[in-house]
């Protein structure tokens, strides 16, 4: 399957591999955003809405193997051999999917904030509640949505961020299969070990990745290296941009961030 994706190149490149970014869950291509406008200063830059997000195609499946195999058809459509594979949360496990699949296809690999393993915890039924009573009640604005959402999250960074893909009264994410398949998005199928470069980056007080999580993600990524952001949450990436970015540019350029 072929997926929406945003291409920028860069004028003066110092890599010749592209780099793609791919969103987490309820995201789209726009959600890695802070992380694009730097890294497409120097990269040729591939952004993608991943299935069921977006403006890519809807499917029934949402499975990591099948939405790895969708982003290995997207580098074929754009004729990219190989990549640095750029994830958040369910995006970096749909990136490490990807070393199953096509392993001599990516030349780095940077998770953000996720592990390679099955979490078997429901975080966010609060989240899908408020997008079902928005839903059911069939607001057209955002302020309205908001305001339903404020029932159900505290969190109003969380609120801000599911509306940016909220639009004309519709979720452009496919509530009905993200529901109904949400044990395969929190669930995991170990990958074989993968022997290149990876660098996990998470948040200090984030509950996605710890030392429990450090024999599973060794004995699949052998050569990770780890970077914590102190003060950090899930979204590290939105709310220390700098520390990530300049671990990113470390990995993959070995230089700080200008």
């Amino acid at each position: 399957m072929k997926l929406n994706a945003r291409l920028q190149t860069a004028q003066q490149l110092t890599s010749n591999s592209p780099v793609v970014l791919i969103h987490g869950l309820f995201g789209s291509l726009d959600n890695l955003g802070i992380l694009a406008r730097d890294l497409g200063q120097t990269h040729t830059l591939l952004q993608i809405d991943l299935r069921n997000h977006g403006q890519s195609p809807r499917s029934e499946e949402m499975t990591y193997p099948a939405m790895a195999k969708d982003v290995l058809d997207t580098l074929d459509e754009y004729g990219f051999a190989k990549a640095i594979i750029i994830g958040h949360s369910m995006g970096g496990k749909v990136a490490m999917a990807l070393t199953a699949l096509a392993p001599d296809r990516i030349e780095k690999l940077v998770l953000i904030d996720i592990a390679p393993v099955n979490y078997k915890v429901r975080r966010h039924d609060e989240i899908f509640a408020a997008i079902h009573a928005v839903s059911d009640a069939g607001v057209k604005t955002r302020q309205q949505a908001a305001a339903l959402m404020r029932e159900h999250i505290k969190e109003e960074g969380v609120i801000q961020f599911l509306l940016k893909s909220f639009a004309e009264g519709q979720w452009r994410f496919n509530v009905p299969v993200l529901w109904q398949q949400y044990e395969e998005i929190v669930g995991w199928q170990p990958v074989p070990a993968w022997e290149h470069p990876a660098l996990f980056i998470r948040g200090g007080a984030s509950p996605y990745v710890d030392e429990t999580h450090k024999e599973a993600l060794l004995t699949q990524f052998p050569q990770a290296r780890a970077h914590v952001v102190a003060g950090a949450g899930h979204w590290v990436h939105a709310e220390k941009p700098e520390a990530v970015l300049r671990a990113i540019h470390r990995f993959i350029d070995g230089s700080s961030a200008n």
